[in-house]
């Protein structure tokens, strides 16, 4: 890139998908307080976990009466995408600092890479990824915490007539317009989503993981014939 980024640049391109996330955050919290899962528990998840599908799926399995162990293995299932997330930005923080690296890992979310990735899509040109990693990341958790905590403490009171769930598939509809941007991402995309809504009635979360693998494999044979 020509100049350096900053974390208000990495700031400014969340600010969009904010819009998805918040209520994302908040069917979170009111799901949770609505199930006999512990509300500490739930509250304290979005710290700990931090990753929105994988907090729905645990919420879903314990309140359900599922064993913590299937909650557990449901979720690590579910975030399996961040593995090649992860694999990505190493390509460009292999230089950097222990205690940077594993701040920007706790921060992953698919919404943190993929702003990140729109923007420096090349590795040996990426003056400013990590503060405007930072910038995009935080943005995002700051608005994940406080949008769940008032899920959490106002779920009795928000009516039904909200319908805040058009938020989930909006959030990563979004994200989708990032990630596309060549014919073999494409490839990817439709195979991908295809593939995990036919295995959507494999448990733990497996048709998921079943539709990142077709649409990695996809994406990978149409790069090497397309280039």
């Amino acid at each position: 890139m020509d100049t350096t980024a900053t974390w208000k640049d990495g700031f400014r391109a969340t600010l969009p998908i904010l819009l998805g996330i918040a209520p994302f955050g908040a069917i979170f919290g009111v799901t949770a307080a609505a199930t006999d899962v512990d509300q500490w528990a739930a509250w304290a998840s979005s710290f700990l976990v931090f990753a929105g599908a994988s907090q729905l799926a645990i919420i879903d399995v314990i309140g359900t009466g599922g064993a913590a162990f299937t909650a557990i293995f449901t979720a690590v299932v579910i975030n399996s995408r961040h593995f090649m997330y992860s694999a990505d930005l190493g390509r460009y923080t292999k230089d950097k600092p222990m205690g940077v690296r594993a701040r920007m890992a706790y921060l992953l979310t698919d919404q943190a890479y993929l702003v990140t990735a729109a923007r420096f899509p090349d590795a040996s040109n990426a003056p400013g990824l990590v503060p405007y990693y930072f910038g995009a990341a935080l943005a995002l958790w700051g608005t994940w915490q406080i949008t769940t905590t008032a899920g959490i403490l106002l779920g009795a009171f928000i009516p039904d007539s909200w319908q805040l769930e058009f938020a989930i598939p909006m959030t990563f509809a979004a994200l989708l317009i990032l990630a596309v941007r060549t014919r073999a991402g494409l490839l990817a995309a439709v195979v991908g989503g295809v593939v995990a809504v036919a295995a959507v009635d494999l448990p733990y979360g497996l048709g998921l993981m079943t539709g990142a693998a077709a649409g990695v494999l996809a994406g990978l044979m149409a790069d090497r014939r397309y280039g």
